[in-house]
């Protein structure tokens, strides 16, 4: 039995909303000059968001540093922008590491991160000061070869493996952490040891503080150990974005099933977009209690500790869109009740990085709906030649008959959907990136390519 669409709308930040329904000639103009799918890129909406989760940690009394987690999103214009606002950068790469050099971020606020990386990397690191997250007693060692060749000193912080997650891939145990904490007082003049990190996964504000209390006892040993530069903890990310109402959330939840996808497709499991606000998460994070006396921002103030945080997906919230043309539409009304809508690209550039799943929230054709017009239900395909190329499996109600020509925006796509996975499969070009940028006085927004 087919079941009709479910409506999962998208949240809409007023900037986006005034860009949808105030420009949307020139957003179509671009993506049928520049190609579908087109990714839109709005550096201020990314400005507002680190603004705003600053202002959450200062006021929890925490004193934490922001690093924009790269991994998120490749445009050039987030890390600009970190820049301009004299943020850090995440990286696990050396085209990361070069990318948000040449965007200005001086090395002093990157942060390294990944596990056993290679040597170029370490190289890259050294010589620009980068404070570099080690995995592994061999990688402690080689990362001071590296260090004592430059002629220099490098700034680690020990990855510990948190009690909470003990077989995850990353981090150290606790006996190897230890000879970790004693390798370093032993290499010091080729390392110096700044503190802690750990990796979670999920969203738990009581497992990341734990494990943030956990890396703060190990500073503290660590000072007792010979390192009295042991004052930072690293928290990772884990601090959620809420795509969708929560009640729409709720509904979605209880009511979903494999009658509202094409081909009866059986998805169980999706990032929970109609979770926590990120800065909610931030001041939950920091206001929790890990003894009987005292939050954690509290504990760390005690203990001279300062955070780091490395945020993705919550600073990219609302900070971009996706674009795609309308390629053919295959109306199969009359037999499966629904229409299959393929566009001019593919699932490649629009995938949820929650694996096994898909990107939920509606997406929405840009052209307003016709007075007395019905529901026209479809799902929507790539133009590939693989059968799995679905961007959207569920089936979507759209205001009115999708046409050739048409254009569909995703909102909201900048953390992780936009180009993750992306692939030049069939030998087409990955899409262009197009950053956007208001002018504050009624005209039209000007543009620009990324990277130029």
């Amino acid at each position: 039995m087919n079941e009709p669409p479910l409506a999962l709308p998208a949240l809409r930040n007023p900037a986006v909303s005034a860009l949808l329904d105030n420009d949307p000639a020139l957003l179509e103009s671009l993506v049928d000059g520049l190609g579908s799918p087109l990714h839109v890129v709005l550096p201020e909406v990314f400005e507002d968001n680190v603004t705003a989760l600053r202002e959450a940690f200062t006021r929890s009394g925490a004193v934490v540093d922001i690093l924009f987690a790269k991994k998120a999103n490749k445009a050039d214009a987030y890390v600009r922008a970190a820049a301009r606002l004299g943020i850090g950068v995440d990286v696990a790469s050396t085209p990361e590491l070069i990318g948000s050099l040449a965007g200005g971020v001086p090395g002093q606020r990157i942060g390294v991160s990944g596990p056993e990386k290679d040597d170029t990397l370490h190289a890259l690191a050294v010589h620009h000061g980068c404070l570099v997250a080690v995995d592994s007693l061999d990688e402690a060692r080689r990362l001071a070869a590296t260090a004592r060749r430059a002629g220099t000193t490098v700034r680690v912080l020990l990855r510990a493996r948190a009690r909470s997650q003990p077989r995850s891939r990353f981090g150290m145990a606790a006996e190897e952490l230890r000879a970790a904490v004693g390798l370093c007082g032993e290499l010091a003049g080729d390392i110096t040891l700044r503190g802690f990190s750990f990796h979670l996964s999920g969203y738990s504000a009581a497992e990341r503080a734990a494990a943030a209390d956990e890396m703060i006892d190990h500073c503290v040993h660590a000072r007792r150990c010979g390192s009295p530069s042991a004052e930072i903890v690293d928290i990772g990310g884990g601090l959620p974005v809420r795509y969708v109402e929560p009640s729409r959330w709720d509904e979605f939840l209880q009511r979903n099933e494999p009658g509202r996808y094409h081909a009866n497709k059986e998805i169980k499991d999706f990032y929970p977009y109609g979770g926590q606000p990120a800065v909610e998460a931030a001041r939950d994070i920091m206001a929790y209690p890990v003894n009987d006396r005292e939050s954690l921002a509290r504990r760390a103030a005690r203990d001279g500790i300062r955070f780091i945080v490395e945020p993705g997906r919550a600073l990219l919230d609302q900070a971009g869109f996706t674009l795609f043309r309308v390629q053919q539409v295959d109306d199969r009304s009359d037999t499966d009740g629904y229409a299959i809508v393929t566009v001019a690209g593919s699932s490649f550039s629009l995938s949820e990085q929650w694996f096994g799943s898909e990107y939920l929230p509606d997406p929405e054709l840009l052209t307003a709906r016709p007075a007395g017009a019905e529901v026209f239900p479809a799902c929507v395909a790539g133009s590939t030649c693989l059968e799995s190329d679905m961007l959207t499996w569920r089936k979507i109600a759209f205001p009115r008959p999708v046409r050739r020509g048409d254009h569909l925006v995703y909102l909201n796509t900048a953390g992780y959907q936009m180009d993750s996975n992306e692939s030049p499969f069939h030998d087409i070009p990955l899409p262009r990136k197009v950053v956007l940028r208001t002018s504050g006085d009624g005209r039209s927004p000007s543009w620009r390519l990324d990277g130029l």
